[in-house]
C-alpha cells in the first residue's frame, strides 16, 4: 500500500494556491481521498487505475483543467494542473496518470492541432472519454529524440506506421496516443513528425507488456507496437510534416 504523505507531514498550501486554486485542490484532495485512495491497493496489483475513475475525474472537472472553455476544458491555469497533481501527491496516490495526460498531451493539441482537431479531440480528453498517453522512447532511444526509428510513409490519405516503443506512460488504457515518428528519416530532427493515433479507430496497434516497475505501480507503462498501422494524414499535429523536434522542444519543459 502507498504511504499517504498526509500521515508523515503536514504541509501549509503555497503562496499560489489561493482563492479557486485552492478550491480546486481541495476538492482534488476529496476526490483522490473519496474516489481513488480507497481503491488504491486494488489499482496496485491490477497496475492501473480503472477506466472508470478517469471518466470520474473527468466529470468531477479534474481533467484539461487548463484547456480553454470552449474546447470542454475548465479554462485555468498552469496553477491549477499545479493543484491537482499536489493533490494527488498528498493523498499518495501517485500513480494515477491524470498529470501526463492534463499537462502534456493535451497541450500539444492546444498549441499544434488545427482548429477542427481541438473540436475533434480536447472535449473527450476532457471527459476521460478519451485517455492520453505521449509515445517518445524507445527500445533504442531513450532521451536522445533525434534516434528515432519508427517510420510513418505516406500511402495515400494515410501514414503507414510502422517501429515500437516502450516505457510508455498510460499505454495500457490510452487510447489516444500521440506518437514520435520519422517522416523523413534523412533529414535527421528536421524529420521529425508528430501524429496522433485514436487506437480504437486502426488495426496493426499492439500494446505489449505492461512493464514491472520499482514505483508508480498503479500507473500502466507500456511497449507499443505499430505493424503498417495506418492513420489518417489528417491526425498530423503541424500544418506540415517535419515539425515534430520543435514541437517537442517547446513543451519538453513543461514536462
Amino acid at each position: 500500500m502507498a504511504t499517504n504523505p498526509a500521515e508523515v507531514l503536514s504541509l501549509p498550501k503555497p503562496a499560489w494556491a489561493a482563492d479557486e486554486v485552492g478550491m480546486l485542490y481541495d476538492m482534488a484532495h476529496r476526490f483522490m481521498s473519496e474516489e481513488i485512495a480507497p481503491r488504491y491497493d486494488e489499482f496496485e496489483k491490477n497496475e492501473m487505475v480503472d477506466r472508470e475513475s478517469w471518466l470520474k475525474a473527468g466529470s468531477a472537472g479534474l481533467l484539461c483543467a487548463s484547456m480553454p472553455e470552449e474546447y470542454g476544458g475548465s479554462g485555468g491555469t498552469f496553477a491549477h494542473e499545479s493543484a491537482i497533481i499536489e493533490a494527488i501527491g498528498h493523498v499518495g496516490v501517485d500513480g494515477f496518470g491524470i498529470g501526463l495526460h492534463n499537462s502534456i498531451v493535451a497541450p500539444y493539441i492546444l498549441h499544434y492541432g488545427s482548429e477542427e482537431q481541438k473540436k475533434k479531440w480536447l472535449p473527450k480528453l476532457a471527459t476521460g472519454e478519451l485517455i492520453g498517453a505521449i509515445a517518445m522512447t524507445e527500445p533504442g532511444a531513450g532521451s536522445d529524440l533525434q534516434g528515432v526509428k519508427t517510420r510513418a510513409q505516406k500511402d495515400g490519405n494515410h501514414y503507414k506506421i510502422n517501429g515500437s516503443k516502450t516505457f510508455i506512460t498510460n499505454g495500457q488504457l490510452a487510447n489516444f496516443i500521440i506518437v514520435v515518428t520519422k517522416t523523413d528519416p534523412e533529414k535527421g530532427a528536421k524529420g521529425t513528425s508528430l501524429i496522433v493515433v485514436e487506437t480504437d479507430e486502426v488495426e496493426g496497434f499492439q500494446r505489449g507488456r505492461n512493464l514491472d516497475k520499482i514505483g508508480l505501480k498503479a500507473n500502466d507503462t507500456s511497449e507499443l507496437f505499430f505493424n503498417d498501422m495506418r492513420v489518417p494524414t489528417s491526425n498530423l499535429l503541424g500544418h506540415e510534416e517535419g515539425q515534430g523536434f520543435v514541437q517537442l522542444m517547446q513543451q519538453l519543459p513543461q514536462e
